[in-house]
């Protein structure tokens, strides 16, 4: 049996070892780490809601109102007015008639998933598909599939296939709307037609779209008109609502299923109410014309990189070290942009993971793009896997060592 520092030591070898950083000032557009100002260029907080005035004295008034935490599971006595309010506002928002909310998006989606479908059912999962996604198919029983990251046809060939041989079981797609690592979109019209047509069940993990996509932010369901047609909408509060937590919009039925089957809601203590009752003034902002401003800023940000439809910009270098060589010059060069490896990306496809947000300013974005003129020198510019066309933006390429000019 391998000690854990022969475990370490591979890691190490392997250019996969991680360490924590922490840092020496509050969340923000700019941060301070190892003493030195960056640029965050790290962070999910699309919208600039962690350090929004309004979503600060919402959580410390709801501390006051509601005290610092519930105490207590949601169905012994750990539910507060707070939690009802916040979840009829999510439901009314997603156009759905109810919702459900977690204490984190991976929570959620362990919630979720093994309380709808056990082992005489299928997951139909996409490749590029987060973690929490994958765990929670495993741990559900079902037999799983995974299909090509938005390979239409694949798709329904295994819906086909499926629906031939178990008429009567439950199938349920699982897919991204604003894939994490890629920054790209699913085909969800596309996607909700193939479902409906073969009488599946829809999770979309909203994680990447909501707050940032769709009029009012509600995500690319609203975006593309759809969300009255995908079963189950999931989500986080930890990205562009700017504080933490999940939660799933479905059904009144399919919630209340989940009240009694999801695992991680029954069993943990319930979210602090005065969490609840800050985001339900961040849904507040992300829905209104303050909300639409806060978009506009960030996609005139995106536009001043140009490399991205989303505020997610992947730059593949290829190896691991190439990755954290990369990721050290932009930082010498006063930007926090982080090397990302496996597992968290497939081998060989190690790639900075760039964010943007609408509380970067111009000058910050200006920066940015000088530092990776640096160290890019070619787009990507095949297909992506499994489309004739791609979906969303083309990930950058660069060289397994750095280039400069």
């Amino acid at each position: 049996m391998p000690s854990p520092s022969e475990e370490l030591r591979k890691l190490h070898a392997n250019g996969l070892l991680r360490h924590l950083d922490a840092l020496e000032s509050p969340t923000g557009p700019q941060v301070t780490r190892g003493g030195r100002q960056l640029w965050n260029f790290a962070s999910n907080d699309y919208l600039g809601l962690a350090r929004h005035p309004e979503v600060e004295v919402a959580l410390i008034e709801g501390v006051r109102k509601f005290g610092a935490g519930s105490a207590s599971s949601r169905l012994v006595c750990g539910t507060l007015s707070p939690h009802m309010l916040l979840e009829e506002a999510l439901a009314q928002a997603k156009l759905t008639e109810a919702a459900l909310v977690f204490s984190s998006g991976f929570s959620a989606a362990l919630g979720v998933i093994p309380a709808v479908v056990g082992t005489a059912d299928f997951i139909l999962l996409d490749k590029l598909s987060h973690a929490c996604l994958v765990d929670a198919a495993r741990l559900s029983g079902a037999t799983l599939r995974v299909f090509p990251h938005n390979d239409l046809e694949k798709l329904q060939r295994l819906l086909a296939t499926i629906r031939a041989k178990a008429p009567a079981a439950r199938v349920l797609v699982v897919t991204e709307s604003v894939f994490s690592m890629d920054g790209d979109f699913c085909p969800l019209r596309e996607i909700v037609g193939l479902v409906e047509a073969h009488e599946a069940l829809l999770l979309l993990d909203e994680a990447h779209g909501f707050g940032v996509l769709g009029e009012s932010g509600m995500g690319l369901a609203e975006r593309e008109h759809l969300q009255q047609r995908v079963t189950f909408q999931m989500g986080t509060l930890s990205k562009a609502a700017g504080l933490s937590g999940g939660y799933i919009a479905a059904s009144r039925e399919w919630i209340d299923l989940l009240i009694n089957r999801a695992r991680p809601f029954i069993y943990s203590t319930a979210p602090p109410p005065a969490l609840a009752h800050a985001a339900l003034a961040s849904l507040r902002i992300i829905r209104s014309a303050d909300g639409s401003a806060l978009r506009i800023l960030l996609n005139n940000n995106i536009s001043r990189i140009g490399a991205s439809a989303t505020p997610i910009i992947p730059i593949i270098l290829g190896s691991n070290e190439a990755a954290v060589a990369a990721s050290a010059a932009l930082a010498a060069a006063g930007c926090l942009v982080p090397a990302i490896r496996f597992p968290t990306v497939p081998r060989g496809s190690a790639r900075l993971r760039v964010s943007l947000s609408a509380a970067h300013s111009p000058e910050a974005v200006a920066v940015l793009a000088t530092a990776l003129q640096g160290i890019v020198f070619r787009r990507k510019t095949e297909p992506q896997m499994g489309t004739d066309e791609p979906t969303g933006p083309r990930p950058w390429r660069v060289s397994s060592g750095l280039h400069r000019s």
